[in-house]
């Protein structure tokens, strides 16, 4: 369990949230529960928030969630370089503002949260964030959660949208093994699928898996170094920004 969320919550649907940690047998402290269910509720409370302000200016969040290293940075970097629509990040990372540097480089307006020792982020963070940020003229934020396959699921950050990546080197059986993260996801990419001949990647079995969790989630595969699958996800969050 990590200091202030609990990486034992095993429910990624808020709503359940509070039946769920008195069944968990890792959570058997009553005061543990109760600290741990008000922290929840008050980052919900804040999490609509932030959507309402995403609201007011009419701009689509999208937060991104993946273990480290699956391309989330190298993916917006790519979607900068097609400029179909305007963008701002909000970077989460531990330590070091090494990922929001690299977006500044290409011209993205970006603003680094960096976490200490907490292994997601949180509605308050990205509140905080926000005041760093010019939405007027912004399309879309996309919010960079930490990498982590299990915190981050727990957390409504005031998204609009959940992109969850699993790129082909971590292997097709993350999916099963970490389906609460899943279990949140809008929408499934698959990343780095130009590496599918050097290892033991089942794309059909992954895909098979995520929609076993979450029946008809949509799912993509993607690589940065194939441009016209970015134009097909930048058309899908088009297609999303449009919907709204």
């Amino acid at each position: 369990m990590c200091k202030d969320c609990g990486c034992s919550i095993t429910d990624g649907h808020h709503h359940d949230h509070h039946h769920e940690l008195h069944t968990n047998p890792q959570l058997s402290d009553a005061k543990t529960i109760e600290v741990i269910t008000k922290i929840l509720d008050k980052n919900d409370h804040e999490a609509a928030h932030n959507r309402e302000h995403f609201d007011r200016h009419g701009v689509l969040a999208i937060n991104l969630m993946s273990s480290p290293g699956s391309g989330k940075t190298s993916l917006l970097e790519k979607l900068a370089e097609l400029n179909d629509f305007r963008f701002a990040v909000i970077e989460g990372d531990l330590e070091t503002n090494r990922d929001a540097d690299r977006l500044k480089a290409k011209g993205i307006q970006a603003y680094q949260i960096t976490t200490g020792s907490a292994c997601h982020l949180d509605a308050f963070m990205v509140h905080k964030a926000l005041h760093h940020i010019d939405l007027d003229g912004v399309d879309v934020c996309f919010i960079e959660n930490v990498g982590n396959l299990v915190c981050p699921a727990s957390y409504d950050v005031g998204a609009h949208i959940n992109i969850v990546l699993v790129s082909v080197p971590e292997g097709d059986d993350k999916i099963e093994k970490y389906p609460v993260m899943f279990r949140q996801a809008d929408f499934v990419l698959i990343t780095k699928v130009d590496l599918l001949p050097y290892f033991d990647f089942d794309v059909e079995a992954a895909k098979k898996s995520a929609r076993k969790i979450k029946p008809n989630v949509d799912i993509m595969e993607i690589s940065t170094k194939d441009e016209e699958s970015i134009k097909k996800l930048s058309k899908w969050i088009k297609f999303k920004m449009e919907m709204r």
